[in-house]
């Protein structure tokens, strides 16, 4: 099925003004999901838009709330999210990290109490148009076991490096898990399997099933033993930076998949022409 871009849009619009989302924020929220799906990255677009729906519809997300800062030491700012919009929380903190940037030749906003932010990869995006690199992540629930564990006690934890290349960018935007679990539910889907092992089955043997990885919860960690550290060193340093929650904190609220939220990111711009510039060799 073809569905036009301004018809996604439109349809996304206007159920989330008819769930209480002011007009802005709606639109910022669906312009996101229908670029992203637009992109051809279907996992964190359309696909992740029902359970904006329900959390809504929970309470876990307020959809009235917009993010506001706590403290500026300096070019570092911390702001929390009040569990607004998760995708335009981010959007307004990486362009607050770029003005920053702007000013000083480096901004960071540490980002706590928010929601998913969908595709992290749009927010590295947005940095590099404003003719900044960026180097952004978030924390997520309890959905990865360490290396050689069996339990879920870290997090995925996406990370995104951008940077501009002439009137565009390379981007990289990868969870730290072999797949995202976006990209296990979109392989789920279409009735496919992961072209190499994502995780484990009941038994502990490596699978490319998505749907046996979706029950057990048991992702590979990319590079083993490194996506593991790699994991709790970004919780640390986002939890420390933001004075927000921990992996293990947000696991307490519960282990389905609505009950991710208060979570923290990171959001760092450099201003790529203050040093080195930006057009191509």
């Amino acid at each position: 099925m073809r569905v036009c871009y301004d018809e996604l849009y439109q349809v996304m619009n206007d159920r989330l003004v008819k769930y209480g989302v002011p007009e802005d924020i709606a639109a910022m929220c669906a312009h996101n999901l229908a670029e992203t799906s637009f992109s051809g990255v279907y996992s964190h677009g359309l696909n992740r838009f029902f359970r904006i729906i329900a959390m809504i519809k929970m309470g876990r997300i307020k959809p009235d709330n917009r993010p506001v800062p706590v403290s500026s030491p300096g070019a570092l700012e911390v702001w929390d999210g009040r569990l607004g919009m998760g995708n335009t929380n981010a959007v307004s903190c990486m362009d607050r990290a770029i003005d920053i940037a702007k000013k000083n030749g480096a901004g960071v906003v540490a980002l706590r109490n928010t929601n998913h932010w969908q595709r992290g990869g749009a927010f590295g995006i947005q940095a590099a148009l404003a003719g900044c690199a960026a180097v952004c992540w978030t924390t997520t629930m309890p959905n990865m076991p360490v290396w050689g564990g069996a339990d879920r006690r870290i997090g995925n934890n996406p990370l995104v490096f951008c940077v501009p290349y002439g009137d565009s960018y390379v981007l990289f935007d990868g969870a730290m898990a072999q797949f995202s679990y976006g990209a296990i539910e979109s392989a789920q889907l279409a009735g496919k399997q992961l072209p190499v092992a994502g995780g484990y089955d009941e038994a502990g043997n490596l699978t490319t099933d998505p749907g046996v990885i979706s029950k057990t919860w048991r992702v590979l960690p990319i590079g083993f033993w490194k996506g593991s550290g790699f994991s709790v060193l970004m919780d640390m340093m986002a939890s420390v930076l933001s004075g927000g929650q921990t992996v293990g904190d947000i696991g307490k609220q519960g282990n389905e998949p609505e009950a991710e939220y208060g979570g923290n990111q990171m959001f760092i711009a450099m201003k790529a022409d203050a040093v080195g510039g930006t057009e191509k060799d």
